[in-house]
């Protein structure tokens, strides 16, 4: 079955960038021109993804509202003849079908997981986090695809990080099949360096199949006092084989404000309409 759907968990508080985060959604902040979490949309749409559910929470109209319809707006941009702004106004409401549902309790993402059930149903399904942007020739998640056609089991994004860093993800056990893709044996949420089974941390990209639902029904809380995603998978991998893909892309963390830093940099280097002045600008003031 191909996958159609796509979970977006957005129900965090965003606590790193306050207080910028106090009245805006963490996946509104703008990345040049652009909110961080429409970045990743159009990763997802790009990769044949039709359907997505954003898993929100209080605080999180702002991202309705923006994949939504603005009649006044594009009345207004109509009225001005400011045909690009409005078709690229348009084009964000009518990138894919969007659905809502709430996460009332902060628990954990393996519980903003559980809260698609009812949207996923039978199928496989993506889940995309929208504080990592994955700068990509193939958009990452369609790399994930490509895997999941082969295997036709859960798949999740692999990047190798510094180990001093690992702490600080999810990591696997993995035997390597082939170029860049792993045959994941076991699953470590946050492990102390001395205890990492590798330096392949997982991204946050996941294809997952239904069968990770009844597992998050009955999921005890782990790290942090939530119910980890990470937990859960390893329970599946006891039931259906898990595959990793290490993406070829550029990952910026933009959950960090250093990482966040880095992407509006990078990104904005590569945009034609800045024509060099923003690195002449940046080669200014660093004084080489």
């Amino acid at each position: 079955m191909r996958v159609k759907k796509a979970v977006f968990p957005v129900a965090g508080l965003g606590t790193r960038f306050l207080p910028a985060t106090k009245s805006t959604p963490k996946e509104m902040l703008p990345l040049i021109d652009k909110p961080l979490v429409q970045y990743v949309v159009e990763e997802a749409v790009a990769s044949g993804i039709e359907q997505i559910l954003f898993v929100t929470g209080r605080g999180k109209r702002a991202i309705e509202d923006h994949f939504d319809i603005a009649f006044e707006l594009e009345s207004l941009l109509y009225d001005k003849g400011k045909d690009r702004e409005l078709h690229q106004v348009r084009e964000i409401a009518e990138m894919a079908n969007i659905f809502f549902v709430r996460q009332k309790e902060a628990l954990g993402l393996g519980h903003a997981i559980l809260c698609a059930k009812e949207f996923v149903g039978d199928e496989p399904f993506a889940v995309l986090l929208g504080d990592d942007i994955i700068d990509a020739k193939q958009p990452c998640l369609s790399q994930l695809l490509a895997v999941y056609e082969s295997y036709r089991a859960p798949v999740l994004a692999l990047e190798q990080v510094p180990m001093e860093n690992i702490s600080s993800y999810g990591c696997v056990r993995a035997n390597l099949l082939s170029d860049r893709v792993f045959e994941v044996l076991d699953l470590v949420e946050k492990p102390p360096v001395s205890e990492a089974p590798s330096d392949l941390a997982i991204i946050g990209r996941y294809i997952l199949t239904p069968g990770i639902f009844p597992i998050l029904e009955k999921q005890e809380p782990g790290k942090g006092g939530e119910i980890q995603l990470t937990d859960a998978i390893r329970s599946l991998a006891k039931e259906e084989s898990i595959y990793g893909c290490r993406f070829e892309g550029v990952r910026h963390d933009c959950g960090d404000k250093l990482g966040f830093l880095k992407a509006t940099v990078d990104m904005a280097l590569k945009r034609e309409e800045f024509n060099g002045d923003f690195e002449a600008f940046l080669r200014m003031r660093l004084g080489c």
